[in-house]
């Protein structure tokens, strides 16, 4: 019966060894692509004149729970007067349309719903977790012969599944609300003045799916080093 109950217990400390045997990494590295959408003006839907758009990602984890990543993306905004109901006395008889391209680099702040990992790694960790993020941005824009160069503040949420020990995948949706009202070229067109941070500007949406390459392993044994 002793023998019986030792081995289960030895059983048992190899079990709870192994599932905690994977590494937990502090960064990622990779890229994205989806779609980028103008909203101003001349667009009232998200999902009119949605452009392709890529991205680069890189991500510093602090915890399973916690992370801030810097992200830089390049894509097209494009939109037109014919495309909303509303009337603009100026642009009745020539429609006003552009094609601008856009990059954005902005660093946000990330909290996953439930600890992300392989569950190896981390005690009660999820492969697959939802998560918000939000934070601050630059907008470049430029086409039709102008630059507009501003801020942005990036709000948005997705989904993170973590396909291998080292390999993320994950998609994800923002909304960008930027500093200025000239991202499509035009200031207001009834030329009405209005005061406010965010009264009147333009924004963009992205939606994209992104694949993250997992490095630089957490050290285990640091801590014990100065015990």
């Amino acid at each position: 019966m002793k023998k019986t109950v030792l081995m289960m217990a030895l059983l048992l400390g190899v079990l709870v060894a192994k599932a905690q045997d994977d590494m937990e990494y502090r960064m990622e590295f990779g890229a994205g692509v989806g779609m980028v959408s103008y909203e101003g003006d001349f667009n009232g839907n998200v999902l009119k004149n949605m452009q392709p758009m890529a991205s680069v990602v890189w991500r510093y984890n602090f915890s399973p729970y916690m992370g801030l990543k810097a992200m830089g993306i390049y894509g097209k905004l494009k939109g037109s007067s014919t495309d909303v109901k509303t009337y603009y006395p100026d642009l009745e008889q020539t429609p006003y349309k552009f094609n601008n391209s856009l990059v954005d680099i902005g660093l946000t702040y990330e909290y996953n719903f439930w600890p992300y990992g392989t569950g190896r790694d981390y005690r009660g960790a999820q492969r697959l977790t939802p998560f918000v993020f939000g934070g601050l941005g630059t907008t470049y824009v430029s086409g039709g012969g102008k630059n507009v160069f501003t801020a942005n503040i990036p709000l948005g949420l997705g989904v993170k599944y973590k396909v291998g020990d080292r390999l993320n995948l994950g998609i994800e949706w923002a909304m960008h609300f930027s500093l200025s009202d000239k991202l499509d070229g035009r200031k207001d067109p009834y030329q009405i003045s209005s005061s406010g941070m965010f009264k009147n500007t333009d924004c963009y949406s992205a939606l994209q799916i992104t694949l993250t390459y997992s490095f630089m392993a957490k050290c285990r044994t640091c801590h014990n080093e100065y015990e």
